[in-house]
């Protein structure tokens, strides 16, 4: 054990006119200070997930956490990014910080704002997570970029429409029971398989409903080390932490295996010293429907080209033998990029901590945080367990 939750805040996911990326900051710092019941002055270092990429004009943000309380002045704080998993990169540090010894509380926040940004220009800020020279002008943005891994995967192992509804039906009926989530509803399996005028095609062979929504959000966590939490109101303990960071052009690797993702795995599962069979839920980065079906495959849960099984045999429904995205995913929530892997580890505390209302998975002890940071390039797993 390396480091303890002790608590934790979350906007609702969605788009704000009257927010801003300050405000958003602001408001998830003290509600996560309040949560742990400590002061500002108790914090030893802050860490900022944002992504930003031209979302905000405002760029250098790591001190705009102190804007949450004057205390918080003059404390070490830094600003991390990491593509998609700009949030885990933000918890990561947290964690590696109290692991060193070089900090006993920290605060992470995780944040951006998107909406307020023209379609056009989201769409090239997103593909600066790509490899520009292979992937700079590749028609519908990361869309077309996943849009042309489900189109390798279809060619490969034949049509997976069928899942890929299936995966996205599943994570909006979860979904609903998610009050932070930005799309809190049941489309059914049938309205996601369907071409429609309400769900066209976006990229190859995705549709609207295999796409993560545009959002403005932030998340927040404290971050203690384990001598520290026995003495807090609550705690959900870091079993293991592991990062895989993959080259980032697609043409150096095989993009249907998500080979960073596999190697996190296997590290953090080594690490926690438990299997897939011990966990009771896992949060994985959807970021589109066939992302997490190939990571059914990544992360061992049935072999090569068979990721289908998993959704069509019910192992990954919230009632089956290994629950996804019970909080409704990426697919639901939203996913404004550098809060997304704090709000991960969020509804994962929430979960071991029996505090997930409608989301809540029985008995849950251990679970699995994944966060993707591009077309996996940058792989963070995370293994927590209740206290």
């Amino acid at each position: 054990m390396t480091a303890s939750i002790v608590g934790w805040a979350h906007t609702p996911f969605g788009k704000f006119d009257t927010e801003t990326v300050e405000s958003l900051v602001v408001k998830v710092a003290n509600e996560a200070l309040a949560d742990a019941g400590i002061s500002a002055a108790d914090v030893d270092e802050i860490v900022l997930g944002h992504f930003n990429a031209g979302f905000s004009p405002q760029d250098f943000t790591a001190s705009l956490v102190l804007q949450a309380d004057p205390q918080l002045r003059f404390k070490p704080a830094t600003r991390v990014e990491n593509a998609c998993a700009t949030g885990s990169a933000a918890v990561h540090q947290g964690v590696r910080a109290i692991a060193s010894g070089a900090a006993k509380i920290v605060l992470v926040v995780g944040v951006e704002q998107m909406t307020r940004t023209p379609s056009a220009e989201i769409g090239r800020n997103l593909l600066k997570a790509s490899y520009l020279p292979e992937d700079g002008d590749t028609p519908g943005g990361f869309a077309g970029v996943f849009g042309k891994i489900a189109q390798g995967y279809f060619q490969k192992y034949g049509d997976q429409s069928d899942a890929l509804a299936m995966i996205a039906a599943k994570n909006h009926k979860n979904g609903v029971a998610n009050p932070y989530a930005q799309m809190r509803k049941d489309y059914g399996y049938e309205f996601c398989r369907s071409e429609s005028e309400k769900n066209p095609y976006v990229a190859g062979p995705l549709k609207r409903t295999d796409c993560s929504l545009v959002s403005d959000g932030a998340a927040a966590l404290v971050l203690t080390d384990a001598e520290t939490a026995k003495t807090m109101g609550k705690a959900v303990n870091f079993r293991a932490t592991a990062h895989a960071q993959d080259f980032l052009p697609m043409s150096k690797r095989d993009i249907l295996q998500f080979e960073g993702c596999t190697v996190a795995w296997q590290r953090a599962l080594q690490q926690a010293d438990v299997t897939l069979s011990d966990l009771s839920f896992v949060e994985t980065h959807d970021c589109f429907t066939v992302a997490e079906l190939i990571e059914y495959e990544a992360m061992g849960l049935t072999p090569r080209g068979q990721g289908a099984r998993a959704i069509k045999e019910g192992w990954t429904q919230k009632d089956g033998k290994l629950p996804v995205n019970p909080s409704g995913g990426l697919k639901s929530k939203g996913h404004p990029i550098g809060a997304t892997g704090v709000s991960q580890h969020v509804m994962a505390a929430m979960q071991l901590s029996g505090t997930a209302g409608g989301m809540q998975v029985p008995d849950a002890r251990v679970g699995a945080v994944f966060n993707m940071g591009g077309s996996a390039v940058a792989s963070y797993l995370s293994i927590l367990e209740s206290a």
